[in-house]
């Protein structure tokens, strides 16, 4: 496992940060759904990959790059059933239970799919 460093931090700050106010210029100016795609920008996985590939060389790049990229699929699968339950949650429920709701289903999926597959 390498340790997080100043930069690793920053440029996940960076990323993340450049993610959110491109969503929400996209969603101001064209409409939510589009902002929505802005919004779901793997910024942390790409500031992830680069900072580990600053971070470590050779085959422990590789190993750790994969070892990133396997852990963003479980969050992908989760987020994808975050939003579905969310477009229900919310109008269900208003919008803090439906977050909330949401959030726990999105915790529940992650842990399923990652304990499963670590048997």
């Amino acid at each position: 496992m390498i340790s997080l460093s100043t930069s690793a931090i920053l440029l996940r700050f960076v990323f993340g940060g450049l993610a959110v106010v491109a969503s929400t210029i996209v969603a101001r100016l064209i409409g939510g759904k589009v902002g929505g795609i802005f919004a779901a920008f793997p910024a942390v996985y790409l500031a992830a990959v680069v900072g580990a590939i600053w971070h470590v060389s050779g085959d422990q790049a590789i190993t750790v790059v994969q070892s990133i990229s396997k852990g963003a699929l479980i969050g992908m699968i989760s987020d994808i059933i975050c939003a579905v339950a969310a477009s229900y949650f919310i109008l269900k429920h208003g919008h803090w239970k439906g977050v909330l709701l949401s959030l726990g289903i999105w915790l529940g999926t992650s842990s399923i799919i990652y304990f499963s597959l670590m048997v």
